[in-house]
């Protein structure tokens, strides 16, 4: 077996980031890291092997593409007393020359801690599957991210399992995989999110958008988790103090008999806010467009009569040569092939609307919700979209200012109901995507060049956490972010039926690495 120095390079730099060699993580928490003797056989029948070339030695855990429930486990000592929670990535390659971008891989952790007093079960996690594409040469390394926050007890001994899932149906790559080592980094305390409202009842759905430096948070409330009821009503609050503190609530909208959610925002060729609500009543359903340049008093602008009713519509975006986009999706989350989306245009800024429907006729397992897109240049658009079955988020683009698209799933898997929300750096070109993982109570956060990732959906990098909120699976999540300067402002509710609240956090805008 020969390896050029090329790619010996390329696995021990992996390996050297995981603290197999004197390094320093600069800002950076300390890593504590497993390399494969320091594993074992949990299930199945995986091999210890040697990557061998010359006098270079790896050894690393063969993971079969054919045989299912191989893994292998270790245990990690000396978490530190501010740890938290911690990130878990892994670092594999193969010596197999059929390696191709075309093949992918899918991987899961098992975590769970030894703590006094509770059996080692109680705190067991399974992870997602997580599927990534291959390299393009044998004896490059693949670092993965498995985990990115699971909430830990300080001091406490952290089992980690590595499964590989070739039963998965995104594991193409029939081949084995060298498991090489498993990296662990300890995470400290997330800052708290500003409240927003938290007042009694279902504060919900929130919306937010930067009119200048100014925040303008839009939510509705109702008694409960609910989208028609006449109990529930929109509202918006602003800050100048990036959400520390807000004004006076005002009234959006409160139409007798009809219940409203604020389901879309934007902004329109003057710099002033537009927001989607959508009205529901007894035998009436409709969205409505308000334009606001205060975030105080809100106008109605539009009122789009639709031959295809959307379920919601939502961010408004802007495309040269077309105007105001937003993106809708419609259907009744039944298993019939009875779901859809497409987009709306407007050459008025706003005034007026045309519906174009880009699919239709799809079962609930291939239909794209609650999307949001960025217009990237040249005529190409992205957009990531909300799965109601899973495995993982989609993506669909265009080319040709919207004229014509393309959907694929991507390997964004750490989701449930989890709604994005886009944010494109005009300095450095980074995307955010931004979702909360219902049930884990996650935020989260996703940073690409969405250059690298708009032919390729399986090659989005792994994500991070910014901020927690309740893991009630519908009481929480529906993220939804605006930026002022270098900051990146995300808005999400969390709670307990029949009171949530609406929260606002910070985070600086990503910089080019």
């Amino acid at each position: 077996m020969r390896i050029t120095t090329r790619h010996q390079r390329s696995l021990l730099s992996s390996l050297a980031l995981l603290g197999f060699s004197v390094t320093s993580f600069s800002a950076e928490p300390t890593s504590i890291g497993l390399n494969a003797n320091q594993m074992s056989i949990a299930t199945g029948q995986p091999s210890l092997v040697l990557m061998s070339s010359g006098s270079t030695h790896i050894p690393v855990w063969s993971l079969s593409g054919g045989t299912v429930g191989q893994s292998v486990a270790g245990v990690v000592t000396g978490l530190p007393g501010d740890c938290v929670a911690v990130k878990v990535e892994i670092v594999v390659t193969t010596t197999d020359e059929t390696t191709s971008p075309e093949f992918q891989d899918v991987y899961r952790v098992h975590l769970s801690q030894m703590v006094e007093g509770a059996p080692f079960t109680e705190r067991y996690a399974l992870g997602k599957p997580v599927r990534t594409a291959l390299p393009d040469a044998p004896f490059h390394s693949r670092t993965i991210v498995l985990e990115s926050c699971y909430e830990v007890v300080p001091g406490a001994p952290l089992t980690v399992r590595i499964q590989r899932e070739p039963g998965d149906s995104g594991d193409t790559f029939t081949k084995p995989t060298g498991l090489a080592a498993v990296k662990v980094t300890p995470l400290q305390v997330l800052p708290k999110p500003h409240v927003v409202q938290d007042v009694p009842g279902y504060n919900s759905w929130p919306m937010l958008q930067a009119i200048g430096e100014k925040l303008v948070c839009v939510y509705g409330r109702g008694k409960g988790h609910t989208i028609a009821s006449d109990d529930r009503a929109v509202y918006a609050r602003t800050s100048t103090d990036s959400g520390k503190t807000w004004t006076a609530e005002t009234v959006v909208a409160d139409a007798k008999d009809y219940g409203e959610v604020a389901v879309g925002k934007g902004l329109d060729a003057t710099g002033a806010m537009l927001l989607w609500v959508r009205r529901i009543g007894k035998n009436e359903w409709h969205h409505d467009l308000y334009r606001t340049t205060d975030g105080i008093t809100f106008t109605l602008v539009a009122t789009p009569m639709l031959a295809v009713r959307p379920m919601q519509i939502t961010d408004v975006f802007s495309v040269p040569k077309v105007g105001l986009m937003a993106l809708w999706f419609g259907g009744d989350y039944s298993d019939k092939p009875t779901q859809s989306w497409g987009m709306l245009t407007s050459s008025d800024d706003g005034k007026t609307w045309t519906q174009t429907p880009v699919e239709s006729g799809l079962l609930k397992a291939d239909w794209p919700t609650e999307p949001a897109a960025v217009y990237l240049g040249d005529g190409k658009i992205l957009a990531i979209a909300r799965t109601e079955t899973g495995p993982s988020q989609f993506q669909m683009i265009s080319t040709d200012n919207g004229a014509t698209w393309t959907r694929a799933r991507t390997n964004i898997s750490d989701v449930s109901a989890s709604t994005p929300s886009l944010v494109l750096d005009a300095k450095t070109g980074l995307m955010s995507n931004y979702y909360y993982e219902r049930g884990r109570g996650i935020l989260r956060r996703r940073v690409v060049d969405p250059g690298s990732v708009f032919d390729h959906p399986l090659s989005w990098p792994g994500s991070e956490a910014i901020a927690t909120g309740s893991k009630i699976s519908y009481d929480a999540g529906n993220a939804n972010a605006t930026v002022i300067g270098d900051t990146h402002h995300v808005s999400f509710y969390s709670g307990k039926a029949p009171d949530t609240a609406v929260f606002v956090t910070e985070i600086a805008s990503p910089t080019a690495r």
